[in-house]
């Protein structure tokens, strides 16, 4: 008893109202992760009625999970600065209110992409001396896992916004994935210094001048999934490019390999031999288990979830707070950034 007293709770504000499948997803994702771990305190936020007769469902700690009315929900389609201006009782609104007021220590949505990136920079704030927060999703490789940073917030970056991605990227891989300076390298059409284009030629000769990261060089699109590099630094349009194309391949991989083992008795014989182990290696590629992509470089923790999220990315997703919290990332941002700007000014 005297151990859960002591114990550090993580309050996540979980969109109830956003994504394709809300309310049902997000509210299932919150009751699995306080049925897991008893250092989470869920707050949903949505509409009561809809939200309450949801969680009638299931089972699970009570004190674990607070229901937040919001009587607004922000639609996809909706131009985001004009919804975060004038839906102020909206799902995203709200939750982007409590990590503002410090009531919540995390945000996790699966809502509108563009709300959640706009009410993150004005209602969370970026922290000082951050140009711009990336979104930097963990995508599965063949080594582990690799963060990608930007992969849609920012699709006109500047050289020195993408130095910064490299910094950020660096602190979270090394912070929350545990990996030892990282290596760090930038998306290009080819291994050279001189290749590439306008940006990514400024940017080479800054990230090669960076003593605080490891990085390695450029990286080729056919040498991420190999995990030739811990983060890998884009501006959006490239990232998210590359994020989209990644999710189909391998949904087209996972269904063309289901079609063939189904095609005759022999392939079926085989299918079932080799069934244990697919899984598992199905599973390595799967992107659900990681979580959603931060919204790094804000005065508290932002996390999207993609619009289909079912309740195990969900899930995952409020698992990531935890971690984060834990290991202060912001606060290593933080101090990273105005180490940074110190020794410019000298």
């Amino acid at each position: 008893m005297q151990q859960n007293q002591s114990l550090e709770i993580t309050k996540v504000a979980l969109d109830a109202m956003g994504g394709d499948y809300a309310p049902a997803e997000p509210v299932k994702g919150a009751v699995d992760a306080v049925n897991a771990r008893s250092d989470i305190k869920v707050l949903l936020i949505g509409q009561e009625d809809v939200v309450r007769k949801e969680l009638e469902m299931y089972t699970y700690p009570a004190e674990q999970i607070e229901v937040i009315h919001a009587e607004e929900v922000i639609e996809t389609a909706e131009p985001p600065v004009n919804a975060i201006r004038k839906k102020k009782q909206s799902s995203i609104v709200v939750g982007m209110n409590m990590v503002k007021q410090k009531e919540a220590d995390a945000f996790v949505s699966a809502g509108s992409s563009g709300a959640i990136l706009v009410g993150g920079q004005v209602i969370v704030g970026r922290i000082k001396g951050i140009e711009r927060p990336p979104l930097a999703p963990l995508i599965p490789t063949e080594k582990g896992v690799s963060l990608l940073i930007d992969c849609g917030a920012n699709v006109d970056a500047r050289a020195s916004h993408l130095v910064q991605f490299a910094k950020m990227g660096s602190i979270y891989m090394e912070n929350v994935l545990g990996i030892k300076n990282p290596r760090v390298a930038i998306v290009n059409i080819g291994a050279e210094e001189e290749k590439g284009n306008a940006l990514v030629k400024e940017t080479f000769p800054l990230l090669k001048e960076c003593t605080d990261i490891n990085f390695v060089g450029s990286i080729e699109a056919r040498e991420i999934p190999h995990g030739e590099a811990d983060v890998i630094v884009c501006e959006a349009f490239v990232g998210n490019v590359i994020l989209k194309l990644y999710e189909g391949l391998a949904g087209t991989l996972v269904g063309a390999i289901k079609k063939g083992m189904m095609g005759t008795l022999r392939s079926k014989i085989g299918a079932a031999l080799a069934l244990p182990a697919l899984k598992s290696t199905l599973k390595a590629f799967d992107a659900t288990q990681y979580g959603g992509a931060p919204l790094l470089g804000l005065n508290g923790l932002v996390v999207k979830t993609h619009g289909s999220a079912k309740a195990v990315e969900i899930t995952n997703s409020i698992f990531q707070c935890v971690t984060f919290k834990e290991q202060d990332i912001n606060g290593k941002i933080r101090k990273n950034i105005i180490s940074s700007t110190e020794q410019e000014g000298m």
